[in-house]
């Protein structure tokens, strides 16, 4: 049986790339052991590649005082929302990992209320589903409730800026078919010795 195609899309030859997009896909490539398909499919499209990954970046690979799990987080609960399987099982490895917890990942992605989290972290994706479904409704209460667990305003800032950032991710991928690495599935699930 053959491997289904990665994408609606041609999928570009990584030799006709141009030498910033090649240079990122053989970074992670490097780091991860595979390249996840989103970048392939993206580089189909090489402006778009930077400015998704330069955004990308500037939301997920920062110091702050949202852990780097949690950022993720974000990502699985809204992109399950969304019905985007490719985020929720390639993010979801990295919740895996970030948290050291096999099943929490899968437990977001159900449901966030009855997931091992604290407190914190339930009102940080208790108001990032307010902005993935009812933005409209944010008002100065959720500021509160946030600040009433140690984040600040730019923290509240980067956890929308995630939801909406990967509202558009989650659409193109389920527009693109963007189909998740097999490697995904199995990353995070079983302790390193």
């Amino acid at each position: 049986m053959s491997q289904p195609p990665i994408s609606r899309f041609p999928v570009p030859d990584l030799a006709t790339l141009p030498a910033d997009i090649r240079a990122r896909i053989d970074e992670v490539q490097e780091k991860a052991g595979f390249i996840p398909n989103v970048f392939l499919t993206l580089a189909h499209r090489p402006d778009e590649f930077r400015a998704f990954f330069a955004y990308h970046d500037a939301l997920m690979v920062k110091a702050g005082n949202l852990s780097k799990g949690e950022r993720e987080m974000i990502v699985v609960a809204t992109s399950a929302v969304n019905q985007c399987l490719y985020c929720v099982v390639a993010h979801g490895a990295l919740v895996r990992i970030y948290e050291k917890q096999p099943l929490l990942a899968d437990q977001v992605a159900v449901n966030y209320l009855k997931a091992d989290l604290s407190e914190r972290q339930r009102a940080i994706l208790g108001y990032a589903m307010k902005v993935c479904e009812r933005s409209h409704e944010v008002g100065d209460d959720d500021y509160a409730a946030l600040r009433r667990h140690g984040l600040d305003d730019e923290d509240i800032w980067d956890i929308a800026a995630i939801t909406a950032f990967f509202g558009m991710s989650n659409r193109i991928a389920n527009a693109i078919s963007m189909r998740p690495n097999d490697e995904f599935f199995l990353m995070g699930r079983v302790p390193r010795k």
